[in-house]
């Protein structure tokens, strides 16, 4: 009784704390929207002389159409291969002769650069940016080379590699209509077919400064960054507003499987589950139930399948905020040799028995604390603070959701992740896909 009393005052104590933490912190953004639309929150940290200056566009993978898949990717190359100021290659030989660093992501949701550097180079940085984003160049020599390295990309990270291709046939199998069924990477046909045509309307559309945000952390004053924001965007035209993706997506009514076969050392099981959306109330209560799975050698999925069975290597988990209805998948990497069959029924059992029973109240803790910490690590840095900042302004239209995130997460309950593990993973709403290496295990 002494035990469960004291462990029941430490979980009240680390709400309590967390709750006191989440609603201290608060950082002084400023926020402006120019004519053209552009969005901008500027945020002065002067612990050290270096600036993170991140721009986000709001287009993924999910805003192309069969013919054109995989550009998205595409633009995310085409930006550092020249514009009318700052030629081929220009942009990052600037950068790096300055000690600066750049790079740049694409998903199914956004496209995010950043550029990290000294902050005596805040202006060229914006004179570059503003440049790349109002007059990038598509030189059809310099298309034609930087396809061909995408497309060498997609045979490295998915025709060659077993996980990747595993991960293409998921979403092909989960997703019947929404666009979220084709990889980001895109097509290997559809890459061929690209034009320069099919380039300029992207860029006009999806690259304006009405679909984008920016932002600048770091050691600046935000009266001269704001200055010369507007001096070097001003004159760049906002663009028609994007058209909205359609979701479109039918209910799945039962399982779906694929089954994959190719040289391999061992068995490669994924298993998808379609959730809600970033708007969706079990937000937060999903992101604790992916904790308590999945995350660490402590996890659920890893003390069962690695450490007790023995049947796996490996274990984790992908649950990614979407526009639109998305996809909470496991992953699981067998022993070299085991039965797929097996690895799969193991998988099931622990699966079944957390929706049974739902966490633990060591478990619920472990995962919410661990969250809670995790957040707030990432604004140990200007580019983890500019990151958060332009996530959020993204996929909510306000940055400000991010102080949600902690105190959504103090708030989910045990019986909470058990309703949600109950009401997502189902057999009616589960997409299987297994890769069974030629002439192995079965």
């Amino acid at each position: 009784m002494k035990l469960q009393r004291s462990l029941l005052i430490v979980m009240v104590a680390l709400f309590l704390a967390s709750a006191a933490v989440a609603a201290e912190f608060k950082l002084n953004v400023s926020e402006f929207k120019m004519d053209n639309g552009l969005t901008v929150l500027l945020l002065e940290n002067h612990a050290a002389p270096v600036i993170t200056y991140y721009t986000f566009f709001k287009v993924g993978s999910r805003n192309e159409h069969p013919g054109i898949t995989g550009i998205s990717h595409f633009f995310e190359h085409m930006m550092f291969n020249g514009a009318k100021k700052y030629g081929v290659k220009m942009f990052d030989k600037m950068l790096e002769s300055r000690g600066g660093y750049s790079n740049a992501y694409t998903n199914q949701n956004i496209t995010a650069y950043y550029d990290d550097f000294a902050s005596d180079n805040l202006e060229l940085v914006i004179d570059m940016e503003a440049d790349r984003l109002g007059t990038l160049a598509f030189d059809p020599e310099v298309m034609k080379s930087e396809i061909g390295v995408v497309k060498e990309e997609r045979m490295l990270r998915t025709d060659n590699d077993n996980g990747g291709l595993l991960e293409e046939e998921l979403y092909a199998s989960a997703y019947m209509a929404h666009p979220y069924s084709w990889p980001v990477i895109g097509w290997m046909a559809d890459l061929s077919a690209i034009t320069r045509d099919d380039c300029l309307k992207y860029h006009a559309t999806y690259y304006a400064p009405n679909n984008a945000t920016v932002i600048i952390v770091g050691d600046f004053q935000t009266a001269k960054a704001t200055e010369l924001i507007k001096k070097y965007y001003k004159d760049i035209p906002a663009g028609t507003p994007p058209p909205a993706v359609v979701r479109d997506e039918p209910e799945q009514r039962g399982p779906r499987r694929t089954v994959v076969e190719k040289p391999g050392e061992f068995v490669n099981l994924m298993r998808g589950y379609h959730v809600g959306d970033k708007d969706s109330p079990d937000l937060y209560t999903l992101e604790v139930a992916q904790s308590v799975l999945t995350s660490g050698e402590s996890s659920r999925m890893y003390q069962s399948l690695v450490n007790d069975l023995a049947l796996a290597t490996q274990v984790y988990s992908s649950y990614d905020w979407g526009f639109d209805p998305s996809l909470f998948y496991f992953y699981v990497a067998a022993v070299p040799g085991k039965n797929a069959d097996a690895v799969e029924k193991a998988f099931d059992s622990v699966l079944t028995a957390f929706i049974a029973t739902g966490p633990t109240a060591d478990e619920l803790t472990r995962a919410k604390n661990s969250l809670t910490a995790n957040f707030y690590k990432n604004y140990k840095t200007t580019n983890g603070t500019s990151h958060q900042l332009g996530y959020y302004q993204t996929f909510f239209g306000d940055y400000k959701k991010m102080y949600d995130y902690p105190v959504g997460v103090a708030k989910v309950t045990a019986d909470d992740v058990k309703q949600a593990a109950a009401k997502y993973f189902t057999r009616q709403n589960s997409t299987t896909a297994v890769l069974i290496p030629e002439g192995g295990a079965q």
